[in-house]
């Protein structure tokens, strides 16, 4: 199977960002089961990093170009790179093949393993949306908390010691203030430090990375030969009447 994770802004026009968006590949890479084919890739617009409600709607018109486009290229599922899953909904209209949202993947995941989940994610701005973000996917009641380490995105590379200790501090907070049982790395940076995997050791519950989350719940979606009903994720109109003639021409009609 083949299975690309797109990064919903343009985190490779810089030097760095290109060295970051290899080493996420690498890892991706890592995590894959045997037989699958994993690939990384960013869009040409949009905000490099996303910590607002109003950066995810401006990173979603160029994934969604982007995806229409995989598709067509014969990639069995997306995976769209950012834990707030942008326009997962209207993604899923566009295509047949899974679009994965890590947001979603992880928090499903998280209310399978426990009674009650924690999200540790980056700064306040995000909280509310997150909080709205786990009651849209339905296990809003699983939902203990939302903490913050109070890191923006770009820093949190800087220094990884200072993000696990951060991460460390407030989720021992959710798990003794807020009866967590289980927590997740709410946001895609997080993950590919392998924070939760150290913070997990250290607090002695189950701590999610959704980057890893996410690629194996696209597995097992692909493997099981499933997609998203399009019940739920009906066709654009326009497009199911054929008064256009691809996904493509939505952006122009």
């Amino acid at each position: 199977m083949k299975i690309l994770y797109l990064i919903p802004g343009p985190m490779g026009r810089t030097p760095e960002g290109k060295a970051e968006v290899a080493r996420r590949g690498d890892m991706l890479k890592q995590y894959a089961a045997p037989g699958t084919q994993v690939d990384i890739a960013d869009v040409p617009e949009g905000p490099a990093s996303i910590e607002s409600m109003y950066e995810e709607y401006l990173s979603i018109p160029a994934a969604a170009r982007r995806i229409v486009e995989l598709e067509e290229e014969g990639w069995d599922a997306v995976i769209l790179g950012c834990y707030g899953d942008p326009g997962l909904d209207g993604l899923r209209e566009l295509t047949t093949m899974p679009i994965i949202g890590p947001g979603e993947a992880t928090a499903l995941m998280a209310a399978s393993l426990g009674h009650r989940f924690s999200v540790i994610t980056i700064t306040d701005s995000i909280i509310h949306a997150t909080e709205r973000q786990m009651r849209n996917i339905g296990v809003g009641e699983k939902l203990a908390s939302v903490r913050v380490v109070g890191i923006p995105v770009l820093e949190l590379h800087r220094d990884r010691e200072r993000a696990i200790e951060a991460t460390i501090e407030q989720g021992r907070k959710a798990i003794e203030q807020d009866r967590a049982d289980t927590l997740i790395a709410g946001c895609m940076t997080m993950g590919f430090l392998e924070i939760a995997e150290v913070v997990g050791a250290e607090l002695g519950v189950p701590f999610l990375n959704p980057g890893r989350v996410s690629l194996k719940f696209a597995e097992a979606m692909v493997g099981s030969g499933l997609t998203h009903s399009k019940r739920a994720y009906m066709m654009p109109p326009k497009l199911a009447e054929g008064k256009v003639r691809s996904a493509a021409e939505l952006f122009k009609s």
